[in-house]
């Protein structure tokens, strides 16, 4: 059953919608926070850039952020407004981190209309009160007593119902706002307030100044700050300085301000970033307190901005929702391109994602998702993926490796000089020679004619190779042996390991030999006997000696444990049996981010790890992960100067770590049966791997869980699809020429699915839009089609009236257009239906077939229709089922009779939805999202008794998402296995506006039921920030109702659980009845959902 479902992200929204700078988290460091929707990140100014203290939700959606100072205080704290009316005050606690909600409060009214122009939250720059304009004329206040603490809010009538801009004031004895407002003639006009709140009746008092007729573009004010006061207005013509005594305007070049920032702690310049991405610097020239005039200049490009905060040093923080964010720094002198502005760093935005499509490029089983992202100049397409992929650099052909180990010829060297390569009856070592190729060398020293169990790099330039009966101890520079130990006759060893100083080895009888290396000394120092065979070993050094290390981790047969050792002295101190019957195959001793763990790898695929405490050996804290099917091994290899662990297998895994927590993300590679790092000249910071019989070397991405590549393009792509016959993508997307007209060009464009190359483009004739494409075939013809919808937008039109539908086929690389058909609206949505097309075109649905004409070309014709929705937005079919999201009325269901040849309506959903995106979960079920950012169900009444009830479709799941869905999709990010049960869960995944990408999973319902009692149990142990409630964010709300969630969980509320601190678990698995390690592996299987 789709009833049940389960949300989840899989990329957090990446949209910038707010930032703001100050002295947060002490008084002394200086911070940028920053708001993308539903998140909030705290950052910490150091020399090396922008440093991460807190990424955390938020329960609502942030309409306001801002930092103040009451008196008094040494630090800022941080005000935040919701979307839905609700606001809080955070201070950070530095103690743990963390933040505390010093106020929080509900200021929605039961009755007022919510205002067109967004919500405005501003603060008296004296901290005397809070304004909010949430309501057409009123104006919300909440004052602040003398102790700065809020008081109640009251209401004040605002006359202007067309508010564009408030703000308040600097520098006056009361507190004064400045409000832009436009007027019934749509002439704009700004008026000052000052607001009473002594008196008994709180109204506004006629301010000291007001400016008639503005700029008709006007719509921002920036207040300046003291000595100089008063407040600019930015229009698209013109900027205006204006103040109870001085006036001063200047023209400028036409462009519509999105953002500015304030350089000067007193006002007199400031960053503005108009729609273009265009940075431009304003100055107010004053003599003392007596402005003169003002300068606008232009200093660069940027992504277009959001938000700007000036940081320190001439570095700026430019964040958008239209592109990636940035980090920039302001120089002085320009470039060769006339340019001071230098991007330092780039911070990675998916939003807004208009349109994407899920393929499997590799044919690996693994969707990829091609999105298209940004907007107008900053648009381009993301390839995201979930995983770590490899970069191939170099491979050879070789069978049947057994393993592997990189040598340097000193332990302080950078880069390695050998690869020993061990197979079952010989081992070769290949160099890197001038050409920087890799060949095959001798060491002498080494034996060649067997196999090696292990070889490490050693102190004094020094090598060592561990055989099946021999330790040899041979010179990196004469490459000769200096010493060799053997093994006692009749015994052979069975596993080793060794690091610079130190061998640790195991032969037959369960015999444990530690050996230390001297300069051309091999010494036996301990030998002891243990009751079972021991089946793998570990000395990696993870103390502060890097060459020496003080444990030893040991895993055994027979009883199957791993226990840890003391060095020298091989004296006991852990034993911890492991369980179960499958023997740990490889254990590992590593730290991440200072804290240190013993991983041990089972022979079934299973990871086991511990935080170990180096000085007792004690191992606590016990998870257990399924990572593959077949034996792993262990190693460790540094990139970007972290370690990490890479897991070889059959569906290889890298370990790292962030935010202390260990976190796996799969590799994008089949089998792997051998890794070890191997950095040369050539090849810096590499690995080399073996897997099916090649070798290779290449280089890792950055270790995160979803990978993103950007494919800039610099136009707004709009709709997206890819044909796999002709390993194509087509895009529609448009063009903006910055000329004096301002047009617009659209086109149909042609890409490679492997390189991304552009191959052909289509250009749309004027006012064309293309508004939906597919790929597709049509009966009776073996050729594989691209249709693309388009819409002509003609200015004088309310809705447009013509449309085509245009065929394409690729020939030779090329789209070559095979036949149109012009259309009496617009072409909304375009899909395959029973080898025909199906098109929705304004208000009705239109199905065409492919028919031959007597000269053997082809063309559409329309078969039959169906009227009666306001706008057919968007469109999906199953079998004969046609399931319609229309503009306002929700979701209809629609059937093709074939006898017939009609298509007729069998159901409705009755409330008024807008829909944004719809989407088939199965035969009965539907799923829609709405332009008030919800997810519902609903689902077709097959038992109802009369045929009234069963046209009325019933709403059977509601939630509320907090994000604008674009598009659902079904598909999956992750490897599906057939044979686990995660596999068998069908999901979907959908794009947002924020740049979210999500999956929706449906559930059985026992497992349901099962996570909505862990998902009720969390909601009391996890508090939100700002004591927002997250039953409350969750449930569904549009302007006429509020619902209760049902038929849906939060699957980042229900993951979050994996993060908490083993008291918080226990308690949750007290009230639940279920052991800590069950709920452990119940949620980590959903993890891998996405």
């Amino acid at each position: 059953m789709s009833v049940w479902n389960y949300v989840v992200t899989a990329h957090k929204p990446t949209c910038v919608s707010h930032s703001c700078v100050g002295n947060f988290t002490s008084p002394q460091e200086l911070n940028l926070i920053v708001a993308k929707c539903t998140r909030i990140e705290i950052h910490l100014l150091t020399p090396q850039g922008l440093q991460t203290m807190l990424d955390v939700p938020l329960y609502g959606r942030i309409s306001t952020l801002d930092l103040f100072r009451p008196h008094g205080e040494t630090q800022d704290f941080l005000f935040i407004a919701t979307e839905r009316h609700k606001f809080c005050v955070l201070q950070w606690d530095s103690e743990s981190s963390e933040l505390i909600t010093r106020a929080m409060e509900d200021v929605s009214d039961r009755i007022g209309r919510p205002t067109d122009n967004g919500q405005i939250g501003i603060i008296d720059p004296d901290c005397r009160l809070i304004g909010l304009h949430l309501y057409d004329g009123l104006f919300k206040v909440i004052p602040f007593d003398n102790k700065g603490q809020l008081k109640e809010a009251f209401n004040i009538r605002l006359e202007e119902l067309q508010v564009l801009d408030i703000k308040f004031l600097y520098g006056c004895a009361k507190p004064t706002i400045a409000v832009l407002y436009q007027d019934n003639k749509d002439a704009r006009h700004v008026k000052t307030y000052e607001i009473a709140t002594k008196d008994k009746d709180k109204v506004f008092v006629e301010g000291p100044w007001s400016q008639n007729n503005l700029d008709n573009g006007a719509d921002l004010l920036i207040p300046v700050p003291s000595p100089l006061c008063g407040v600019l207005i930015i229009g698209e013509e013109t900027i205006v300085y204006c103040s109870v005594n001085a006036f001063r305007a200047i023209p400028i070049r036409p462009c519509i301000t999105k953002a500015y920032g304030r350089v000067d702690v007193d006002g007199s310049r400031y960053l503005l970033g108009d729609h273009a991405g265009l940075i431009h610097l304003l100055v107010i020239t004053h003599e003392k307190e007596k402005v003169t005039g003002l300068k606008f200049e232009l200093l660069g490009e940027t992504s277009i901005a959001s938000t700007i905060s000036y940081l320190d040093n001439a570095v700026v923080f430019v964040g958008s929702s239209y592109g990636d964010s940035q980090l920039i720094k302001l120089n002085r002198k320009p470039d060769a391109d006339g340019s001071y502005v230098e991007i330092l760093e780039k911070y990675v935005n998916l939003g807004p994602i208009v349109d994407f499509c899920v393929v499997d490029l590799e044919r690996q089983g693994q969707g990829q998702i091609v999105t298209c992202s940004g907007a107008y100049k900053d648009g381009s397409l993301r390839i995201v993926r979930n995983g770590i992929g490899i970069n191939e650099q170099a491979s050879v052909e070789l069978q049947g490796i057994k393993g592997m180990w990189s040598l340097k010829a000193s332990i302080d060297e950078a880069f390695d000089r050998f690869l020993v390569v061990s197979f079952i009856n010989e081992t070769r070592i290949l160099a890197m020679n001038m050409e920087d190729e890799l060949e095959e060398t001798e060491i002498e020293g080494f034996l060649s004619q067997v196999q090696t169990l292990f070889c490490h790099y050693a102190v004094y330039d020094q090598l060592v190779q561990v055989t099946s009966n021999s330790v040899r101890l041979v010179s990196s520079t004469t490459r000769e042996l200096r010493n060799k130990w053997e093994a006692p006759v009749g015994f052979t060893v069975n596993v080793a390991t060794a690091n610079a100083s130190q061998v640790l080895l195991a032969t037959g009888g369960g015999h444990l030999v530690y050996i230390e290396i001297g300069d051309g000394t091999l010494t036996e120092v301990k030998h002891v006997q243990l009751e079972y065979e021991v089946s793998c070993l570990d000395i990696n050094p993870i103390g502060d000696n890097p060459n020496y290390s003080q444990l030893a981790a040991v895993g055994m047969w027979t009883d199957i444990s791993v226990r840890i050792f003391l060095l020298p002295d091989l004296t006991l101190i852990t034993k911890e049996q492991l369980g179960g019957e499958i023997i740990p195959r490889s254990v590992l001793l590593c730290a991440f981010e200072g804290i240190s763990y013993l991983l041990c790898a089972l022979g079934d695929g299973h990871l086991l790890s511990f935080q170990l405490d180096t000085s007792s050996g004690e191992l606590r804290d016990r998870k257990k992960v399924l990572l593959g099917t077949q034996p792993i091994t262990l190693r460790t290899f540094s990139s970007k100067s972290a370690t990490h662990v890479f897991a070889a297998s059959d569906r290889p895994a890298v370990i790292y770590s962030n935010n202390k927590k260990l976190l796996y993300s799969n590799v994008n590679l089949k089998e792997v049966s051998h890794m070890c790092p191997f950095s040369s000249a050539a090849f810096p910071d590499s690995l080399a791997i073996t897997r099916e019989g090649e070798l290779t070397i290449g280089t890792i991405d950055d270790i995160q869980k979803l990978h993103i590549r950007t494919i800039p393009i610099g136009e707004h792509a709009r709709r997206i699809c890819h044909q796999e016959q002709t390993r194509t993508l087509a895009v529609c997307s448009l063009r903006n020429q910055l000329s004096a007209q301002e047009s617009e060009m659209h086109f149909v464009r042609l890409l490679d699915s492997q390189s991304f190359e552009f191959l052909s483009a289509y250009p749309l004739d004027a006012f064309e839009y293309g508004c939906s494409i597919l790929s597709c075939s049509f009966t009776d013809d073996k050729k594989v089609y691209y249709c693309v919808g388009t819409s002509y937008v003609l200015p004088e039109e309310n809705e447009p009236t013509k449309g085509r539908i245009l065929v394409f086929v690729v020939e030779e690389r090329k789209l070559q257009l095979i036949a149109e058909k012009e259309t009496k609206g617009s072409v909304y949505s375009l899909n395959a239906f029973n080898g025909k097309l199906l098109a929705a075109i304004n208000q009705k649905i239109q199905l065409y077939k492919w028919m031959l004409r007597d000269d053997g070309t082809r063309e559409l014709q329309s078969e039959c229709g169906h009227h009666g929705h306001i706008l057919a937005l968007y469109v999906q079919t199953r079998g004969d089922f046609i399931v319609v999201g229309d503009l306002m009325k929700s979701i209809a269901l629609l059937i093709y009779k074939h006898e017939e040849g009609s298509i007729e309506e069998i159901g409705r959903d009755y409330n008024a939805s807008w829909m944004t995106a719809v989407e088939i979960l199965d035969d009965d079920t539907y799923l829609g999202a709405d332009n008030c950012s919800n997810l519902f169900t609903v689902k077709k009444n097959n038992e109802a008794a009369t045929d009234e009830e069963r046209a009325r479709m019933e709403v059977v799941g509601e939630y509320h998402i907090g994000e604008f869905v674009n598009r659902f999709r079904h598909g999956s990010l992750v490897m599906r296995l057939p044979d686990t049960e995660i596999g068998q869960i069908p999901t979907m995944i959908f794009g947002t506006v924020n740049g979210v990408i999500g999956v929706i999973a449906s559930l059985p319902q026992e497992e349901y039921l099962f996570l909505e009692k862990l998902q009720t149990s969390l909601r009391k142990v996890i508090k939100g920030v700002g004591g927002l409630n997250h039953e409350q964010w969750r449930s569904f709300s549009n302007e006429k109702r509020t619902a209760e969630a049902k038929g849906f969980l939060d699957g980042d509320l229900i993951e979050s659980f994996l993060d908490l601190s083993r008291s918080k678990m226990d308690e949750i698995s007290k009230g639940m009845d279920v052991q800590v390690e069950e709920l452990c592996k119940r949620v980590e299987e959903l993890t891998r959902l996405h």
